[in-house]
């Protein structure tokens, strides 16, 4: 769970759309309605939030970090581009690995898909290219 500043939400100063500005302060002022916990305001930071060990989920960004992996573990695909997170998805269904953020299945029949449809589409335009060539 992440624990956002106040109104982090109306200024850039604070974190909207900017990662690293996003930090957590307590909210103070005598009249705050996060920090009296009120119903509808965004959760602050207490006890009770931590995940457990085993929960915590581990960002793979290449083929050996997948290799070094438990079986066990909860796995998370990272910032990787599409031929590479293909590869990594391809040897995790090996593995019998579980990745948390990603349906194997129907990411590799989407995948399958477009390639057919990039084949046809390459098929279908060298006959046009010929008879554009001929009527010149």
């Amino acid at each position: 769970m992440t624990f956002l500043r106040r109104i982090s939400n109306r200024y850039s100063k604070l974190g909207k759309g900017r990662k690293k500005k996003q930090i957590w302060r307590r909210p103070t002022g005598r009249d705050n309605k996060m920090r009296e916990r009120r119903r509808g305001y965004p959760v602050r930071v207490s006890i009770g939030y931590k995940k457990a060990e085993k929960e915590k989920e581990i960002v793979i960004q290449n083929l050996k970090e997948l290799e070094r992996i438990d079986k066990k573990s909860v796995i998370i695909i990272g910032n990787v581009g599409k031929k590479k997170k293909i590869e990594i998805v391809k040897k995790a269904k090996e593995l019998k690995i579980q990745l948390s953020n990603l349906n194997v299945d129907t990411f590799l029949k989407k995948n399958k898909l477009k390639k057919k449809e990039k084949k046809e589409e390459s098929k279908e335009k060298k006959p046009k290219e010929a008879k554009k060539n001929e009527s010149k």
